[in-house]
């Protein structure tokens, strides 16, 4: 086993550590990965993709949508989901109220970014003052006058704040906030306000190229503990218990300096057991010789999120490998992933890729069920959901937004199939990988999926 371990550890290091400083850590398997680099590394790292986002990819999507100005309004402990996506990597939240403003003075010049309230971010930004206006009246009242001289100061042709009943990344400007803002502007600024509800959704959705081989990184190391995990160094079968797999999981996140975005979920399924309600609350269960294993797991770092499903499966003595039924209900779900990947494309609705994946796996006689969304800065990310795991007829809303190029996705998805060794009994098969589009709207795997069951011998 060990030898597998370095063999495994030699070949992602070659593949996938590209352009990333490795420092390298050993496990209790004695396997090696590529680290992120230090806390000190990373934010530099980060810092030079917030520059680029709002120098590269800001202009062109407030361009696109016909925004002169925007305003993203922030309190601290109850800032705009954007303003993560806006901020220097050692910020951690508002100064008090800190409003930025981006003003676009067209293509020569750029856009300008200015920052009322906090500082410059290492140069991102800014610094808009005037004592004189501040010190007027009391700290806020202030800061919202000051906010009105620069609008008067350019003139902008149209405002756009962050508003939305659909998009709760697009949604960041608190009720207080529209209040105080609307008495601040006056009858003349507030007529020039609109909606821009796509333009914070597609700024957090847009990737950039250079943030790819951290994310490659960040993606083997949970592909490697959901190895370690689904494998005889953790699970007992007969003593081991599906949460102990997941507390592991968290441990192991946790001692490696790591973060998550949600609760991982260990599920268990056997001949004679019908698996649970997704809703159902997960309950402690032995784990079998026979059981096949899912496991749904992400981990956080550097602002990036992501999320894993891979199954697993606990060799019964004698057995080599999962009988032919609960091999074949990998290939199912596997082809499904096969499906929506040849119709997830820039230009298209996520509800529209939907349909189309799900016709293809009706022609092909495949139960399954389709629920792919974006990740990135959120895990849930922000853009076109393809489905939900409970509505299958598409997402009104949420289900329209057209799939952007330079964008990533986990494609999270499942198929069922009746397992002959189960006599007919049906497996549930959930997979989910992340997936990249570039710049050409070219789609590729993130790391190579899941062909066959982790094995616990």
């Amino acid at each position: 086993m060990l030898t597998h371990c370095r063999h495994f550890a030699l070949h992602v290091i070659a593949r996938f550590a590209l352009g990333v400083s490795l420092i390298f850590f050993h496990s209790t398997r004695a396997q090696s990965l590529p680290s992120l680099g230090t806390l000190r590394q990373q934010a530099e790292i980060q810092q030079q993709w917030l520059q680029a986002r709002v120098e590269r990819v800001l202009p062109q999507l407030m361009r696109r949508h016909g925004v002169a100005m925007w305003l993203v309004i922030s309190r601290e402990y109850n800032e705009d989901p954007v303003f993560f996506s806006l901020i220097s990597p050692t910020m951690f939240a508002a100064r008090r109220r800190t409003i930025y403003v981006f003003f676009d003075r067209g293509e020569k010049d750029g856009v300008e970014r200015l920052a009322l309230g906090g500082g410059s971010q290492g140069g991102v930004y800014t610094v808009y003052r005037d004592p004189e206006v501040e010190n007027r009246e009391l700290w806020g009242n202030g800061q919202w006058a000051l906010l009105r001289k620069l609008i008067e100061e350019r003139n902008p042709a149209s405002i756009a704040v962050n508003l939305s009943s659909t998009h709760a990344l697009s949604d960041g400007l608190s009720a207080s906030e529209w209040e105080t803002l609307q008495q601040a502007l006056g009858e003349k600024w507030l007529s020039r306000v609109a909606r821009a509800e796509l333009l914070p959704l597609d700024y957090i959705a847009t990737r950039l190229p250079e943030m790819l081989p951290t994310y490659r990184s960040m993606m083997q190391i949970a592909h490697h503990l959901i190895a370690r995990a689904f494998s005889s160094e953790v699970i007992e079968p007969g003593a081991t218990t599906s949460e102990d797999v997941v507390w592991w999981l968290r441990q192991q996140t946790h001692d490696m300096g790591l973060g998550t975005w949600f609760q991982p979920s260990v599920t268990v399924q056997r001949k004679g057991k019908t698996r649970e309600s997704l809703l159902a609350e997960k309950q402690a269960i032995i784990i079998a010789r026979g059981d096949v294993l899912h496991v749904d797991f992400g981990i956080t770092a550097m602002g990036l999120n992501t999320d894993t499903q891979h199954m697993g499966y606990v060799l019964r003595n004698g057995e080599k490998e999962p009988p032919a039924g609960i091999k074949q209900a990998l290939k199912n779900a596997n082809h499904v992933q096969d499906l929506l990947f040849e119709r997830l494309r820039p230009g298209f609705s996520g509800n529209d890729i939907l349909a189309r994946t799900l016709e293809a796996m009706r022609a092909e006689q495949i139960n399954g069920t389709v629920y792919t969304h974006p990740i990135g800065d959120h895990g849930h990310g922000a853009g076109p959901l393809i489905g939900l795991w409970d509505r299958q007829q598409g997402v009104p809303g949420r289900g329209d937004v057209l799939v952007l190029p330079n964008t990533w996705h986990a494609i999270e998805l499942a198929a069922t199939t009746a397992v002959h060794e189960w006599d007919g009994q049906e497996l549930w098969v959930g997979q989910e990988e992340e997936a990249a589009l570039d710049g050409e709207g070219k789609l590729s795997w993130v790391l190579p999926r899941q062909t066959e069951y982790h094995l616990i011998k």
